[in-house]
């Protein structure tokens, strides 16, 4: 569980450094002006970043680095849809943070994946 929430820690700060980049304000000092837009930005480039690609591949960057990638129960890759329903799920925080003996959290379990070591 601890390798999951490092890999959605690497792909958010990673997220956060392309659109501080692109946006030009400061991700440490909330006085900014724009701190909070820059916030909001993180988030939805987070989300489509992790929709995307583990609908293309079962792979975010942070989930590629730390030998983790996210398959359908039958083995094969999540798709759009199912990807969707796992990444809403994700973002509303409760659903990882229930997780079955198998370490399933509700978004895995809702969009039949589960997640597994590559190395």
């Amino acid at each position: 569980m601890t390798l999951r929430l490092a890999a959605l820690v690497i792909d958010w700060v990673l997220c956060e450094l392309i659109v501080s980049a692109v946006t030009h304000h400061s991700l440490t000092n909330p006085a900014d002006g724009a701190y909070q837009a820059t916030q909001y930005w993180t988030f939805v480039a987070c989300a489509a970043e992790i929709y995307l690609l583990t609908a293309i591949s079962g792979l975010t960057v942070g989930k590629r680095l730390l030998g983790l990638k996210v398959i359908r129960t039958g083995g094969g890759r999540p798709g759009f849809a199912w990807a969707a329903v796992r990444t809403l799920l994700l973002f509303c925080v409760v659903p990882p943070l229930l997780a079955d003996r198998d370490l399933r959290g509700l978004h895995d379990r809702a969009a039949d994946t589960i997640v597994v070591r590559t190395r």
